[in-house]
C-alpha cells in the first residue's frame, strides 16, 4: 500500500509539474528554440529557466503535504491534552518565540527508529518541523532542545527556500548547457542551415551533457547546504545555548545506527539535522551534510 501511494505521488507531482510548465509557457509565448537558422538563445534561456525553476519550486509548494503523505509525520495539534506532545509544541513555540519568528510553525512526529528532524514548508509562514519517534524516546530534553533549535534556525533562515533556488538555478544552467554544447558538436548547426532534421547525436549528447554538468551541479548544491548546516549549528547555539547544540551533535555521532530510507531522499536529507552517509576523498564533494566531528570542534572553538 505504502508503494502504491508512493508511485501515485510520484506520478501525480511530475503531471502537475509538466501541465504547470507547460502553460507558463504558453503564456510567455515561448517560441521553439530550434528553427531553421540555428538555436534560439533568448528562447532556450527562458525555457530552461521556466522548466529548471518551475519543477523545484512546484515541489518546495508542496513540500508539507509531501512530508506528511510520504513520511506519515502526525501533526500535533496544539490543544492536544497528550503531555509529551504539549511540551514538544512548548518546546519548538518557545524556541521559534526567541528566534523572531511571529508564525508558529506545525510541529509533527513520524514514526521511525533514527535519532532525526527535519524542517520544510515554502515559507517561514507555512514552515514545518518534524521529529521522528527513537529522537523523542532515545535523547534527553537538552539534546531535543538543541536538534530544536538547529531545525528552527533552518526555517528563520529560510534555507528551504535557499536551496530550491540553488537548485532551480542549475537546473537551469544545466539544461542550457548541455544543448548549446550538443547542437554545436554534433554539427546540427550546419544540419540546419541545409534544411536537414536534428540528427540522433544531438539528443545523445544532450543527455551526455546534462549527467555530466547535473554531477558537477550536485558539488555546488553540497557545498551551499554544508554550509547552512554550519550556519544553523551557530544559529541552534545562540538559541538552545553551545552546550545543548554540542550535546546533541554528540549523541547523534555517537548512536547513528538506525537508518530511515525515506529521510535520505534529497527533499528531506538536505534539512535533516545529521546525515547517515559517510563520506571521504572525492566523494565529500557530494556530503550534503559536515563530519558531525567538524561541526562539534567549530561549535567548541566558538
Amino acid at each position: 500500500m505504502a508503494i502504491a501511494k508512493r508511485i501515485f505521488l510520484f506520478l501525480a507531482i511530475n503531471f502537475l509539474v509538466v501541465i504547470t510548465i507547460s502553460v507558463i509557457l504558453n503564456l510567455f509565448n515561448v517560441r521553439p528554440f530550434l528553427n531553421s537558422y540555428g538555436l534560439d538563445y533568448p528562447s532556450l534561456m527562458i525555457f530552461c529557466l521556466i522548466w529548471g525553476m518551475g519543477g523545484a519550486l512546484i515541489s518546495l509548494s508542496l513540500s508539507r503535504i509531501m512530508a506528511k503523505w510520504m513520511m506519515g509525520v502526525e501533526i500535533i495539534d496544539p490543544h492536544t491534552n497528550d503531555a509529551e506532545a504539549q511540551k514538544l509544541l512548548k518546546t519548538v513555540y518557545t524556541l521559534a518565540r526567541d528566534a523572531g519568528l511571529r508564525d508558529m510553525p506545525q510541529v509533527g512526529i513520524y514514526n521511525s527508529p533514527e535519532l532525526n528532524a527535519f524542517a520544510t514548508g515554502p515559507t517561514k509562514k507555512r514552515s514545518l518541523v518534524a521529529v521522528s519517534s527513537g529522537l523523542l524516546r532515545r535523547m534527553n530534553q537538552k539534546e531535543i532542545d538543541g536538534v530544536l533549535a538547529h531545525e528552527i534556525t533552518h526555517v528563520v533562515n529560510g534555507d528551504m527556500v535557499t536551496m530550491t533556488l540553488i537548485q532551480g538555478i542549475v537546473n537551469a544552467f544545466v539544461m542550457f548547457l548541455a544543448r548549446v554544447l550538443a547542437f554545436v558538436l554534433s554539427g546540427n548547426n550546419k544540419q540546419q542551415r541545409q534544411g536537414s532534421s536534428l540528427g540522433a547525436s544531438y539528443f545523445l549528447l544532450v543527455i551526455l551533457f546534462e549527467v555530466v554538468f547535473m554531477v558537477l551541479g550536485s558539488i555546488v548544491i553540497a557545498w551551499f547546504s554544508r554550509g547552512k548546516e554550519f550556519r544553523a549549528d551557530l544559529g541552534g547555539a545562540h538559541l538552545a545555548g553551545k552546550e545543548k547544540m554540542i550535546a546533541a551533535l554528540n549523541a547523534l555521532r555517537t548512536q547513528q545506527a538506525d537508518i530511515d530510507p525515506r529521510t535520505e531522499k534529497p527533499a528531506y536529507a538536505a534539512m535533516k539535522i545529521s546525515t547517515h552517509k559517510k563520506s571521504g576523498g572525492f566523494m565529500a564533494l557530494f556530503a550534503t551534510h559536515p563530519p558531525l566531528e567538524e561541526r562539534i570542534a567549530r561549535l567548541k572553538n566558538l
